[in-house]
């Protein structure tokens, strides 16, 4: 009975050394770390379940930040933590990589988070982001630049355009209009594809050639500057015959082109008028003077041939009552007025 008390009683006494060491044990481990602005924990550190007395771990720099300085080992002590000695600073990007008609507005600078904004040359525009983020592991941000295009020409009646390719004009391409015969271009021939996707200027239009507008051959004939005049000739019989001569026709190189806008010029109208005027007074002043004077002369011709005759049949009147030798002497007088 005595030994099984004794063995009890050891047992007991062992189980409570135990327990004491247990609890003595728990009581000297160190909480779980916790890390710093821009520190962390190791992945080994956090792992861990139990911090013992004098156990070490390390910590490192957060994401987007990198070492400047330090270990970053810490170690348990009287259940503490001692003080890191890790210094961390954020990570530098750097200038992006240079891509083609690209600049970036730099003015955030170019540390960790910062923000960059993406410029494109004059005719280009951007696709995709406007902006690149500095990140950990560089730059994010998908973008390029595509330079502007504008829409395909659009055809003109009665006329045609230079495109002929099945892409879109680009930034600075230049279309060239032209029309059908027979008609005119009304606006600019050419236009241009602007920064903005659009053309300088609308597509021109191919209108019909008015009649006015054609250009007109005249040919116009200089009247001779003496006026037209009728000649009269009397024959020996006394009939009058008129004649109106004929006007030669203008010398080689004497036409006048008029076009359709001289004929439609009042100046030229105007002297034109004021020829013909003139040439109408020319002909009213000479017209007295020079237009009887044949058929006066013609008058005066007839008259005198009428009174010599009369003479010439009194004379053969008188000398028929004379004697025959008087009568042969009026034969030649006779026949001088038979062939009258």
């Amino acid at each position: 009975m005595e030994v099984f008390l004794k063995t009890c009683g050891l047992k007991r006494v062992r189980t409570l050394l135990v327990l004491s060491l247990l609890v003595l044990k728990a009581a000297a481990e160190c909480p779980k770390p916790e890390g710093g602005e821009n520190i962390v924990l190791t992945d080994d550190a956090l792992l861990k379940n139990h911090y013992e007395e004098n156990s070490e771990v390390t910590l490192e720099c957060g994401n987007g930040y990198e070492t400047e300085s330090g270990s970053g080992v810490i170690t348990c002590i009287d259940e503490k933590w001692s003080e890191p000695d890790l210094i961390c600073r954020k990570k530098d990007c750097g200038a992006p990589k240079p891509q083609p008609s690209m600049t970036f507005d730099m003015s955030g600078g170019t540390l960790f988070g910062a923000l960059i904004r993406v410029i494109c040359d004059k005719g280009y525009q951007v696709s995709g982001s406007s902006f690149k983020q500095c990140y950990a592991s560089g730059w994010v941000g998908r973008t390029q630049c595509e330079v502007v295009t504008c829409d395909k020409p659009g055809e003109v009646t009665n006329g045609r355009n230079s495109w002929d390719s099945e892409e879109d004009p680009e930034y600075e391409a230049v279309i060239q209009y032209t029309c059908d015969p027979g008609f005119s271009l009304t606006g600019n021939a050419t236009i241009r594809c602007t920064e903005t996707g659009l053309y300088d200027s609308e597509p021109p239009e191919c209108q019909g050639v008015k009649a006015d507008d054609k250009t007109t051959t005249v040919t116009v004939t200089h009247r001779p500057t003496t006026p037209t005049q009728e000649h009269q000739d009397t024959d020996d019989a006394g009939s009058l015959t008129t004649t109106t001569p004929t006007v030669p026709p203008a010398p080689q190189g004497s036409r006048d082109i008029m076009t359709a806008e001289e004929k439609t010029t009042p100046t030229a109208v105007k002297s034109t008028t004021a020829l013909q005027d003139q040439h109408n007074a020319t002909l009213d002043k000479t017209a007295p003077g020079v237009g009887y004077l044949p058929v006066i002369i013609s008058v005066i011709s007839v008259s005198l041939a009428v009174c010599l005759c009369l003479f010439v049949v009194q004379k053969f009147l008188m000398k028929k009552k004379g004697s025959y030798d008087t009568r042969e002497d009026l034969k030649p007088e006779l026949l001088q007025f038979q062939n009258l």
